[in-house]
């Protein structure tokens, strides 16, 4: 699933869990509030009230308030982003965001805050949360295991694997790398599953 071409994308769904900066608070307020205790803060632009539970959807609007709804739906959160989303990685300095090859990236480029990387997508490789594309957990473990540092990519990939809601076994995974067509830092990639293999370091 792809995100299709057409009209502007919608604002981002909002609700009283989630408070981000807009006309009913602005970003120096939220901050204020969260200093006092009165939010709790989820990311840079987001903030939840005190003892709300953070969930992958929460996270995913969180971060679309990030990207211009113009390009919102032209674009999906991807790699250390994903994993963030789905709660099993830090919140990430910059947004990764993935685009389909099919599209033009060129008209992305001047995207602040985010690194874009120009992918191929498949029909399972997304799924939509909260008003934002996200990539399928899978596809967004196998990105991590191929184009992430270890350090980062390997504590990352056993949060992943130790979720069972998102449906990752460590044999689906490898077999995922092994399928992948020959790139680069495919090697260092097994390498990574090796290390979860092993089990955690002492």
């Amino acid at each position: 699933m792809v995100p299709a071409s057409g009209p502007p994308a919608p604002p981002v769904p909002s609700g009283p869990e989630l408070y981000s900066p807009g006309p009913l608070f602005t970003w120096p307020e939220l901050q204020a509030m969260a200093s006092d205790g009165v939010l709790a803060r989820l990311n840079e632009c987001g903030y939840l009230a005190p003892g709300t539970r953070p969930t992958p959807h929460l996270r995913a609007r969180a971060a679309a308030v990030l990207i211009r709804p113009a390009i919102r739906q032209r674009v999906v959160a991807g790699r250390m982003t994903a994993a963030w989303i789905f709660g099993c990685a830090p919140e990430p300095d910059r947004l990764a965001l993935l685009v389909d090859a099919k599209r033009r990236i060129s008209s992305l480029r001047s995207t602040r805050g985010c690194t874009l990387h120009e992918v191929r997508l498949g029909a399972y490789d997304v799924v939509s949360l909260g008003g934002l594309m996200v990539t399928s957990p899978l596809r967004t473990s196998v990105d991590i295991a191929l184009h992430v540092d270890a350090e980062r990519a390997v504590p990352a990939l056993r949060a992943l694997l130790a979720q069972p809601e998102l449906g990752l076994r460590l044999r689906l995974l490898l077999l995922a790398v092994e399928a992948t067509p020959k790139v680069p830092h495919k090697k260092a990639a097994l390498a990574k599953l090796d290390c979860l293999r092993a089990g955690p370091s002492p």
